[in-house]
This record gives structure tokens, C-alpha cells and sequence, in this order.
């Protein structure tokens, strides 16, 4: 997986209490039982999210969420608001807030993230590194798993044509991210 090969998921933007929330909806193949199990169960939330997470996140109330860029771990306190399997699973990461809607469809999941963020110009960033993970997680569901792709690693998986291209499907502008050291 050098680049993205997966279509653009349908993304919107609308603003929202505390920052700018991206509505980011992706068609998976799996039933929603499947995808809650890859949303939720620390096993198979490290094969795929940019984190790891301390406790199964299918009930309601705190962990704590690992992000992962190679060597470099930081721990994040998150809270599970919501957790109604296997359709709606809501926490907040930091001062994130997000809310993954899982509805069965004939082919399998319409999988909607809503990601409220501060800063609207990451929207497009947002979108680029969750395509990437949905990219894996999916692999992951299939049973061709493939390594997770997380932090700087995802510049080699076409992570800045897709930052690009989640601008531009947004109307957001680009501001390209400056080269990792």
C-alpha cells in the first residue's frame, strides 16, 4: 500500500460547539457487528487506529488512548460517552469529540465518523490519516491484515495526495505539512 487506492470517502464539514466538525462516511464491507468488534476490542484497535487504547471501549466511561508515530508514544485521556453496539459509539479524546454511526446496508456498514475538531483547517488532515486507518482496518476485516500505518509512516501511503484531495473535497484550503524530520 504505497498510495490510496480506496475511492474518497463522502465528507462534509459543519461547525460545531468548541471547533468544526468533519462528517467523514465510508461504505465497508462487513456487517456492523464485525466493524463495532475492529471499533471497539484493544486487540484490534492497535492493528488499525492511530492509538492503542488501555480497556475495551464498548462502555461507557474512561481510558486512555496511545498514539503511536514509530518509537514516540503519547497517552491521551478519553472518555466513552456513548457506547450502544453495535450502532453508536461516542467518545472524547483529548478535546476531540468522536462519534462513529455504524448502519447495516445490503453490502455490509455506512460507517459515518464525526470528528469535532478546534481547528477547521485540519479537517482535511483529519480525513487523510482516517482513510489511511479505514484503509487497514478494512484489510483487517477481510483477514488480510496488513501492519498499521500511523503517524509520519503515512507520508509513505500517499497521506499528503490525500490531505490534498480531502481539501479540496471539503473547500477547505491546503497547507501542505511541513516534511518529517
Amino acid at each position: 500500500m504505497t498510495t490510496h487506492h480506496t475511492p474518497l470517502a463522502a465528507v462534509s464539514i459543519e461547525p460545531a460547539d468548541g471547533g468544526w466538525t468533519l462528517i467523514f462516511v465510508r461504505e465497508l464491507r462487513h456487517p456492523p457487528q464485525k466493524v463495532w468488534a475492529a471499533l471497539t476490542e484493544p486487540g484490534q484497535v492497535a492493528r488499525w487506529a492511530p492509538f492503542e487504547t488501555d480497556r475495551d471501549l464498548s462502555t461507557k466511561g474512561d481510558a486512555v488512548l496511545t498514539m503511536i508515530d514509530g518509537n514516540h508514544k503519547v497517552e491521551s485521556s478519553a472518555t466513552v460517552t456513548r457506547a450502544q453496539a453495535p450502532a453508536l459509539l461516542e467518545y472524547r479524546w483529548g478535546d476531540d469529540r468522536l462519534r462513529w454511526e455504524l448502519t447495516p446496508t445490503a453490502g455490509g456498514t455506512r460507517l459515518t465518523l464525526s470528528h469535532t475538531h478546534e481547528q477547521r483547517d485540519w479537517l482535511p488532515k483529519l480525513a487523510a490519516g482516517w482513510h489511511i486507518c479505514l484503509d487497514v482496518a478494512e484489510r483487517l476485516l477481510d483477514g488480510e491484515p496488513v501492519e498499521a500505518i500511523r503517524g509520519s509512516a503515512a507520508r509513505e501511503h500517499g497521506w499528503d495526495e490525500l490531505d490534498r484531495e480531502y481539501a479540496e473535497a471539503t473547500g477547505l484550503p491546503y497547507s501542505p505539512m511541513p516534511p518529517s524530520e
